[in-house]
Order: C-alpha cells, then structure tokens, then sequence
C-alpha cells in the first residue's frame, strides 16, 4: 500500500504508545534538506519509460469504464461518482452502478450525493481562513481563546489553529460517538467537544498526530467568532455563493435534497445500507456532496478563490493555504494548511481522502496543470485498495515517468538501526482504544543486501514493499515511489518514521510495550491460568462422577493451588476469553464504538478489579512459598508460575486500560 492506512489507524484505525523515559527528547521537524549519504558504489535507476496518453475525455472514458466496474464487480461496491476537470472545463463526469442497490437507482454525478467525510476538513479550513481574512481569527493565538470552554494545559505550550491545521496539535485518537446513526441521540458540536476532549499525547507542533478533534474544535472556533451554527455558516459562505446546490452539512441532511443522498453499505451489497453516517464533530466528517458540486468547489481553488463572481478567498489566501507548513523531509510529501500533498511521477496532488464506514472519497488537484480529480464509492468493499488504485494508475497513465532516483549500492553509517518495532502517532494511551495496540505494532527489518522492509507497507498487488537508501535515512521502495524517512532524535537514535503520508507517522515502541515479548506473555499467562482452570474443573469432576474411588492423596510436600490462585485464574479465563468472544463474533460490525458500549466498560473495571484482587493474594502466595522448607519444589515452581501470569496480567490490564475511564474511549 501507498502508507498504513489510518482508519488505522482506526485502521486506523488506530492505535497508542509513547517514548520512552530513557529516551532522548526528539526535536522538531524542519525544512531541512537531507545530504546526500556516502556510498562506495551508486546504482543509478532512470525514470520508468511508459506510453503517454492524451488526457482527453474519450481516453478518460476509455479509462475509467475499463476500472470502475472490475472494481465494482471485484469488491462488491454499490456505485461510485467520478469527475475529472482541467482548465475549468469538465473532461469526464460519470456514475457508476447504483445509489440504492435495492432499487437499482443509478449514480448520477451531478446530483447523487455521497458522504465525503474527512474532504470535510477542506471546507472547515477555508471557512477559518475567511475568518482570518477578516481579522476575526490569528492562526498562531492560542485557541482558548476563542472558545467557551477550555483545552487542557500540557507541555506548557498553547495549542493553535496553525497547530490543528497540520495535524500537529498533539491529540491522542478519541472515538466517542464519532458515527452516530441516530438522529434522537446526536449531539451537538459543542456537547461532542466538551464531553470528549483527548488527552496529549505530544508538544503542539513538534510530531503529526492525525486528529478529528482538532479539525472539530475549528469548526466550533468558526461557529462562535461568526455567531452562525458551522453547518449554516458554510451554507451561507461556501455553498450558496457557489452554487453547489447538493451539498451540506447538516445531519441528518435537509429534506429538501435527503431524496439525492446515496445509500452507504457496509461491505455486502445485498443487505441493508447502514443508514445515514452522521460523524462527529461536524467539520471533521459531516459533508455531503456530488462530483458535480466538488467540481465547483475546485474550481473556486484553482481559479485564486473565486468562481463566477464569487470571491470565496483572496488569492493570496489560497496560496497560503498550499504553502508546506510541516514537513518530514524535502524527499517526502509536506502537509500544507489542511491540504496535504501526496506525490507520483513528478506530480504533486493537493487535497484530502474520507472515510466513513461505507463511503471512501478522494479529491485532489495539481495546481499546475489546472486538474481536479474526485472519487467516491458508497461501500466499504475492497478497503483502501480502490482509491489507490485510481489515483495510481490515473497518474501513470497521463503522467508517466517516475523521478529517476539513485539507489546507495553499499551505505555506510548506522542506517540498520532503523530496525525494530513501531505505533501510529494516531492512537490513544489513555482509554480502553490502547488494547488495539497489541499485535498492531509495524515491524522494521534490515537484511543482510540492505533492504528494509516494514510490515503492513505493500503494493497494491499485496507485495511487501522492498525499500533501498537513496539518502541519508531516506528509503526508497525498489519497485514503486513509496518513501520512508527515520527521524532521529538528539542521541542519534531512530525515534520515528515519516511516510508518503504527512499527516501520521510511526512512533519506535519502548521496550516495555513491545509485542516481541508482550504477546508470548499474554499467551503463556493466559495458557497457565487455563490448565488452573482445568484441573479444577478436572477435580470436581472425578469428585461429582467418581465419589466411590478413593481420592488421590497428594505427595508429602506437595500442596493443590490454594483458593486465590484458582479465583484468580477463573475470573481471568472468563474476562479475557468474554472479551475475545465478543470481538470475534462482532467482527466488522464491532466499530464504531457508542455510549451503548459505557455500561459493559464498567463491567468490565468491575471483573478486572475482581480479577487484580485476587491476583495480588496470588501473586504474594506464591512469594510466600519459596519460605516454606516442608514443600517441594515442584510445588514452589507451580504457584510461582501461577503468580507470574497474574503478576503479568495485573500490569497488562492497567497498562492497556483493561481497568481504566469507563466513559471515555
């Protein structure tokens, strides 16, 4: 894949850790150009040759009705809308396969509207930078000052909108009430902000952390310095001057266009749609829209913030906007003011991806050649393999020619000290979000012709991307243009990873969260409570099924598990195996997670500490007996054991928030 996908994130979604306290501090990102590495020998790769093809709309047509519907068929997908612009003129604009698969209603792309998600950024980023135009907001004030609530101090620094336009507010990942399906239970913007406020993860403007909350609080900021509800304001400013007559953020959406939205399922066509996807906080996720109306809004972009006599933003604003803010390495693509490029063969698109649980959009542009590209599917079929494919093979077909790039033959230097294990910046550390993190975590590997490879990083035909040097700490896939940078802290230590994407990197695991010895544990612990488990179930049955037989007499010295033990290994088996259970037989339909969810996390505290309780008297049964000259030592060695996997698991359930906020995740 292109980068780790973060829905991981959820993938993305996502995820959690931090550094560890023996590590150095890592410094800020900067522009800084990375020097070319020494090397004994360079093997030079020229750019890949490939037919060009006119960008025209029957090549365009020939294109897409050659992929839309494989992709469709392929990965069971309802409908999707594409558009394609250059020079302000619509090339191509076509719907593909149905907006209700029930009634066979086809994708019309100049009405159908699809929910955009987080293209929703967009326009909560714009509406701040009308607002700056007017002097009503500073991007580099603290943004407590705009709201009637307060973000929490840490690291003894503000957190502005400059910081929350790049994604680099620090936030942890939050998910309370993020989809909401209901309209009765649909809170409002300043509800979702107030009652959900993330914890901090990172300094405001040193690490990209992904954050819906960020985006969420500006919107909020625009709703109380305009005196107008944010899904009104955008109407009024954006919508309406633009004439981009099928799209809101209102949600549920207005009745006067509720007939145009498009279905949204889940993965299999043939059951019902999921309903209307309400994801908050609004300016984070709540768009809707047609191709023909993101049309129109590129259009404004290209055109310096103005269309049709519409003057959106000054034109200086826009190039503002589009201005690198943060950026990993020059080799790697910057995040800009809310827009983020993502770079292929020499072109540079600027926009955003969105996910919901059944939609997935696309919208970029290349400001130099005057393109606007935009792409949405209705189902959740295929996951993130069909928009990479567009953008993909779209660029290599009217674009063709990737940047010659030298691979470092023999590098020198410390380069294989990127090797080892890594986590989102996207994640939570302080909710129940963090058991996501086990067995989650990226592997880094070096091997003996110094190809890197990191799980999780592949090609669209599911291929491990095999990365060489082409600079210093700067890897290039051997087959493709993917990147990745190793970020280095002020030991000189490989502290993080930078990706194709700018908006998340991958964070080095500290030693005490590490999978590597993390998951044997779980397993073995979980192993030695389960034959606990057993031989007691064992015992009460030779006592209820065989009570004629004489009972075996243990051997002088040797002892049964005492009660603690054994009701501690019960209530283990029954949380965790309840837990494993539950997931499994939820699956996909398991997320997104609700206030529903908030009773069971406090049953759960409430087993967990059941569970520590007895752990404890287990755990000192076990010291106790290595005191005892009358056992033997095979009875020492089994309560030892015993209290090793409770030991393990009273950290691993306070470490992972197995017992922890029952109203917060």
């Amino acid at each position: 894949m292109r980068y780790l996908p973060f829905a991981i994130l959820l993938a993305a979604v996502a995820a959690a850790g931090f550094s560890s306290p023996a590590q150095a501090p890592v410094a800020p990102q900067k522009l800084i150009a990375a020097p070319p590495a020494k090397s004994e020998a360079a093997a030079p790769i020229p750019a890949t040759p490939s037919q060009t093809h006119p960008l025209t709309a029957d090549d365009l047509q020939a294109f897409f009705d050659g992929i839309f519907p494989l992709q469709l068929e392929r990965s069971d997908i309802a409908g999707a809308t594409v558009l394609v612009m250059k020079d302000g003129n619509v090339l191509f604009e076509k719907g593909y396969g149905f907006a209700d698969a029930k009634t066979r209603k086809p994708v019309d792309p100049a009405t159908t509207i699809f929910r955009l998600a987080s293209i929703s950024k967009l326009f909560t980023w714009v509406s701040v930078m009308q607002l700056t135009e007017q002097g009503k907001l500073n991007l580099d004030t603290d943004v407590n000052h705009y709201l009637d609530f307060q973000i929490h101090p840490a690291f003894g620094k503000p957190i502005t909108l400059r910081n929350l336009m790049t994604h680099t507010g620090g936030f942890e990942e939050v998910l309370n009430d993020i989809i909401n399906l209901d309209p009765k239970t649909q809170p409002t913007l300043r509800e979702d902000l107030v009652a959900n406020q993330p914890h901090r993860l990172f300094p405001p403007g040193q690490v990209p952390a992904y954050s819906n909350y960020g985006v969420g609080l500006a919107s909020y900021i625009v709703q109380r310095v305009s005196g107008e509800p944010f899904e009104q304001y955008v109407q009024d400013h954006i919508f309406g001057p633009l004439k981009m007559n099928h799209s809101s953020f209102y949600q549920p959406i207005q009745k006067s266009i509720a007939s145009f939205v498009s279905d949204g399922y889940r993965g299999n066509t043939t059951k019902p749609p999921v309903g209307f996807e309400m994801l908050n906080p609004v300016g984070a996720g709540g768009l809707s829209s047609s191709a023909s109306d993101m049309g129109r809004f590129g259009q404004m972009l290209l055109n310096g913030g103005s269309l049709d006599g519409a003057q959106i933003l000054k034109p200086e604003t826009v190039a503002e906007m589009w201005t690198p803010q943060f950026q990993a390495n020059p080799g790697l693509p910057p995040i800009c003011m809310g827009f983020y490029q993502d770079w292929r063969d020499g072109v540079h698109w600027i926009g955003h991806e969105g996910d919901l649980i059944a939609f997935h959009s696309l919208f970029f542009l290349d400001p130099a050649q005057k393109i606007i590209l935009f792409v949405s599917y209705n189902s959740a079929g295929g996951g993130a393999r069909p928009r990479p494919e567009i953008i993909d093979f779209f660029t290599d077909r009217y674009f063709p020619g990737a940047p010659a790039v030298t691979f470092i033959a023999k590098p020198t230097g410390n380069f294989g000290d990127i090797a080892g294990r890594y986590q989102t910046t996207r994640r939570a550390d302080s909710t129940k979000l963090r058991l996501m993190n086990i067995g989650n975590q990226a592997i880094a590997k070096v091997d003996k012709d110094n190809v890197l490879t990191i799980s999780g990083f592949d090609d669209l035909r599911g291929h491990p991307d095999k990365f060489k040097l082409i600079g210093t700490d700067l890897w290039q896939a051997q087959d493709e243009q993917d990147r990745v940078f190793a970020i280095r802290d002020g030991s000189g230590h490989v502290a993080r990873l930078a990706m194709m994407f700018p908006g998340v990197q991958l964070q080095r695991v500290p030693w005490y969260a590490n999978d590597r010895w993390i998951v044997p544990a779980l397993f073995a612990s979980l192993g030695i409570l389960c034959l606990v488990v057993l031989t007691t179930l064992i015992r009460l049955g030779r006592r209820l099924f065989f009570r004629k037989r004489p009972r075996l007499q243990p051997q002088p010295g040797t002892i049964w598990l005492t009660i603690s033990p054994r009701l501690a290994a019960w209530v283990w088996v029954v949380l965790i195996g309840g837990i494993v259970t539950f997931a499994a037989v939820k699956g996909n339909n398991l997320m997104p997670p609700t206030p529903a969810w908030f009773p069971w996390f406090v049953l759960i505290n409430w087993i967990t500490g059941l569970a520590i309780f007895f752990s404890i008297f287990a755990v000192l049964r076990a010291v106790f007996t290595w005191f005892r000259d009358d056992l033997r030592w095979i009875t020492k060695v089994k309560f030892t054991f015993t209290g090793l996997a409770c030991a393990f698991l009273i950290w691993a359930s306070i470490f992972y928030r197995l017992i922890g906020p029952a109203h917060r995740i």
